[in-house]
């Protein structure tokens, strides 16, 4: 049995909330600069030329790419030979409020959604999201997620019968009453399967993939293809502009699910696709 100090995780947590939160993936840079290569809208263009340039300038001055610097959502998987002394969950958002607080990032999160929304003031708690995996060690991912995006995310229980065209139609439903608000171009995560939860879940875990990296299973990497295509040819563009950018990729996960079901999630991630991660 390996283990791990607390405060270790806090550190770690601390240390890629800030950095997710100022420095752009090599993927994401890679498909946004790939997309400004093949668009041909002059509006577009300009537009994906100050989004490249804005990230640029977020990694030289060591600043946040975006002013929501979102909800700290934080992805744990724990080797089960891993023995933590301390509280997970207290280290995970100690780790939130010194990356937020020592980092100077805005703090969004407020004590409750109804009644007087009182900021928190350190943008904790984090949304903690734990899986057991084998093996000694704990990888940490942290996302941060504007709601921008995350407020055009949508799910619903389709009928089985409406099969693959009807979780296509309902995908391409949720981008385009999206529309400009996510600030596009943007990733689109989606979840097939399982329960009302679990299609949420795995939709926004279908974000943390490197962009463009494909679903191994071919039949989900087609519709990840012919969904990326038909979201484009929709016209919304690089912020609501116009143009054959909307999206950067769509991520399809799927789990098995129950024979009345056909539970679906879209979730939308902004171009700024922030998550870093670190194992300990």
């Amino acid at each position: 049995m390996r283990e791990i100090d607390a405060k270790q995780i806090t550190d770690v947590v601390a240390r890629l909330c800030v950095d997710a939160n100022r420095h752009l993936a090599p993927d994401v840079r890679e498909c946004i600069e790939g997309c400004r290569a093949c668009e041909p809208w002059p509006i577009a263009q300009n537009i994906l030329d100050r989004i490249i340039e804005n990230y640029n300038i977020a990694d030289e001055t060591e600043m946040a790419i975006c002013q929501d610097t979102g909800l700290a959502c934080v992805f744990l998987e724990i080797g089960q030979d891993v023995h933590v002394n301390g509280s997970i969950e207290d280290a995970v958002n100690e780790g939130v409020r010194r990356g937020y607080t020592d980092g100077f990032l805005r703090k969004s999160c407020v004590e409750e959604p109804l009644g007087a929304r009182k900021n928190t003031l350190d943008n904790t708690p984090g949304m903690i999201y734990y899986d057991l995996v084998p093996g000694d060690q704990i990888k940490i991912t942290v996302a941060p997620k504007g709601f921008g995006s995350e407020n055009m995310s949508q799910i619903k229980m389709l009928k089985v019968s409406e099969g693959a065209e009807g979780v296509k139609n309902f995908v391409l439903k949720a981008v385009e009453e999206a529309g400009p608000n996510p600030c596009p171009p943007i990733i689109v995560g989606v979840g097939i399967g399982g329960t009302f939860d679990k299609a949420a879940l795995i939709a926004k875990k279908a974000l943390l993939r490197h962009t463009g990296e494909h679903n191994p299973v071919p039949y989900y990497a087609d519709m990840e293809k012919e969904l990326l295509e038909r979201i484009n040819a929709l016209g919304i563009g690089p912020q609501g502009f116009g143009g054959k950018t909307t999206a950067l990729a769509v991520h399809i996960e799927t789990m098995p699910t129950h024979i009345a079901g056909l539970p679906v999630a879209v979730n939308i991630n902004c171009h700024v696709a922030r998550h870093k991660t670190e194992v300990l």
